[in-house]
């Protein structure tokens, strides 16, 4: 047998094939996903070797394939087109498979692929692969600046679209721990079945994890919506939190999803036809949105307001950063010297 490490998606699909003609329970399901599954790991393992080829140190390689034990991974099947097909609100996967399909919305047009996964719940989902199409909103002549923070998860140039931080896994934080004691008082000594307290209580707290993510999704799709709405152009901070899970803020942070509202607002302006444009995060809270100096020190966390020792300008620091969003992304109608120092900030949003 030649060796797995080397070999091509062709010699895999080969290999695939022997598999099934020896092994009977592998020759029960359907081969489209099983080469799926094949094709996604050679891409993975691609990846990987250019990655090592380049020397990038294991702590900072995006993409690598990280494997989970079968009994922790959710069951996930990809198919293609000739894998899968749609009759009656019905969906026929190959392999004589028919799934009752509850559709949440029509699909705007004919999908390339299909994705049948289970979630921690045990909740079968599909998710389609369709052509994206814009629905432009009409024009209002706005512009807005975000800066991403603790606080508050959006501060804005607008203060009638800055987001509260929602606190949703703050809330659900003292029913978790006890469903975590209870299933740290039941658990069983390895290889041996869990109890059935022990399996009613891992259910309670994937379901409540399960509605504190839906919940953050949520707020972040609707605060995306209305900022797509109100704005023709938006300049938003390209905050990488990562950084932040080694800090005393990490939980906080967490519960803000601030990649994940981030993510909601670039497909939303990107479905409805906006100009988001991603600025670098970069001493955004040292340097003064009315006339460009820099300050020598970072601002501590506790110093929530921005002192510019050049021009005199006095601002919330968060305000300040959003509006050095739109400074560096070149949407600022006043310019950086647009404006004298002393005079009254004005209302972008207006």
């Amino acid at each position: 047998m030649p060796d797995q490490r080397t070999c091509g998606p062709g010699q895999l699909d080969k290999m695939l094939t022997g598999w099934r003609l020896g092994k009977k329970w592998l020759r029960k399901g359907a081969s489209v996903p099983q080469q799926q599954i094949i094709r996604d790991f050679a891409r993975s393992r691609a990846k990987a070797q250019k990655d090592i080829k380049a020397r990038v140190p294991v702590r900072q390689r995006a993409g690598l394939p990280r494997f989970k034990k079968k009994a922790r991974a959710d069951p996930t099947l990809n198919y293609t087109r000739r894998g899968f097909r749609l009759k009656d609100g019905r969906l026929h996967l190959a392999g004589g498979i028919v799934v009752r399909v509850v559709w949440s919305r029509d699909l705007p047009g004919d999908p390339s692929s299909v994705r049948v996964y289970r979630d921690s719940l045990g909740h079968w989902y599909c998710s389609f692969v369709v052509p994206t199409q814009v629905e432009p909103l009409p024009t209002t002549g706005r512009v807005i600046g975000i800066d991403w923070g603790v606080k508050e998860t959006a501060t804005t140039t607008s203060d009638a679209h800055d987001l509260p931080h929602a606190e949703h896994g703050r809330n659900a934080a003292a029913k978790l721990a006890r469903y975590q004691r209870m299933m740290a008082r039941r658990r069983r000594p390895r290889g041996k079945s869990q109890t059935r307290g022990y399996r009613r209580a891992q259910r309670q707290s994937a379901r409540l994890q399960k509605k504190v993510a839906r919940q953050r999704t949520d707020t972040g799709r609707r605060w995306a919506k209305a900022v797509v709405r109100d704005h023709d152009r938006v300049a938003v901070e390209d905050f990488r939190p990562r950084f932040l899970a080694t800090s005393t803020m990490a939980r906080k942070a967490a519960d803000a999803a601030i990649g994940a509202t981030k993510k909601a607002l670039v497909e939303m302006g990107r479905k409805h036809g906006r100009d988001v444009r991603l600025v670098h995060p970069a001493h955004t809270t040292m340097d003064c949105a009315w006339c460009g100096a820099r300050a020598k020190h970072a601002l501590l966390l506790s110093e929530r307001t921005y002192t510019c020792t050049a021009c005199g300008v006095v601002s919330p620091r968060d305000k300040n950063s959003a509006r050095v969003m739109l400074v560096r992304a070149g949407l600022d109608p006043d310019g950086v010297e647009g404006v004298r120092p002393g005079q009254a900030l004005p209302d972008l949003a207006a």
